[in-house]
């Protein structure tokens, strides 16, 4: 991975930083959130003949999970690209 200048690995890593913390925190969000703390209010909603809660509990927060490498590994791609360090 070679930059044109420091600048331009400075600001890649900028953005980079960027992509994971925001995936991070929607992981947080799904995982600790939905999972634990809003349990109660989701247990309001049925999906699938199973509590709303229960459900991102067992089984919603993998699909997310799996969802985020996808975003992740688009987003970075992208990412690449416009700095122009994109494998061949």
């Amino acid at each position: 991975m070679a930059f044109e200048s420091t600048e331009h690995a400075q600001a890649y890593w900028k953005e980079n930083l960027g992509i994971m913390g925001t995936l991070l925190a929607v992981w947080f969000a799904v995982s600790y959130g939905a999972g634990i703390l809003f349990v109660d209010a989701l247990n309001t909603v049925q999906f699938g003949g199973f509590k709303l809660g229960f459900w991102f509990a067992q089984q919603g927060s993998i699909y997310t999970f799996v969802a985020l490498i996808f975003i992740y590994v688009v987003r970075m791609n992208a990412l690449d690209k416009k700095y122009n360090v994109q494998e061949d």
